[in-house]
């Protein structure tokens, strides 16, 4: 697929990136301070690594592909007068997930951020778009959430990072690319994850 630059996202993946500012915590308005000197692209780097493993946590395994991607500038903020920027990436998952364990998936992929200490900053319970929002310690923002035929969408956003050009992802993805900026609908029949009946409590699933 083509990894698009995109400056206006849709609303479905406002709502993903479940962060109430780029480079400012809580959307206070308050700046943030930056004390790492890496790069965008570094920063964008380690985005992808949050992505993947937070999609291969996910036990049996998703079909899923890169989603189109962003960077912008942090409204002025600086490091040692230089210009920073923030990045988003953003995953679809193509495997067909029942209504019956859509609770299940975000279930597992919550535990999985959890585990890695991870701050679970929020969820949304509504039954036309479930997500869950975290964030790590350096103050990645991570969010998965189901969209429309249950599809799910996981989006990695960084905090400001001194700019640089930034690449599209380089891990592998575990779909088919697509072409275009319209996401097609969920298609690859899962085993489990189709299944109409909910997650046994004894499932390896988790």
């Amino acid at each position: 697929m083509k990894s698009l630059r995109l400056m206006a996202i849709a609303p479905l993946i406002a709502v993903a990136a479940g962060c109430g500012g780029l480079g400012k915590p809580n959307g206070s308005g308050e700046e943030k301070r930056v004390v790492s000197r890496i790069s965008m692209q570094e920063a964008a780097e380690k985005a992808d690594a949050i992505m993947l493993g937070s999609i291969s946590s996910v036990r049996p395994e998703l079909n899923w592909v890169h989603h189109a991607w962003s960077d912008g500038g942090c409204d002025g903020h600086t490091i040692d007068g230089r210009p920073t920027g923030s990045v988003t990436r953003r995953a679809a998952v193509m495997t067909i997930v029942s209504e019956a364990r859509r609770g299940s998936l975000l279930g597992v992929v919550e535990r999985h951020w959890e585990k890695l200490g991870y701050e679970i900053t929020g969820h949304n319970t509504s039954e036309d778009v479930p997500a869950v929002h975290a964030r790590t310690p350096e103050d990645f923002r991570m969010s998965v959430l189901v969209g429309k035929k249950g599809q799910f969408f996981l989006t990695v956003t960084t905090p400001c990072y001194l700019a640089s050009e930034v690449q599209a992802p380089r891990t592998r993805a575990g779909g088919t690319a697509f072409e275009g900026s319209v996401v097609p609908d969920p298609s690859v029949p899962s085993e489990f994850w189709s299944l109409d009946v909910p997650v046994p409590a004894t499932s390896a699933a988790s």
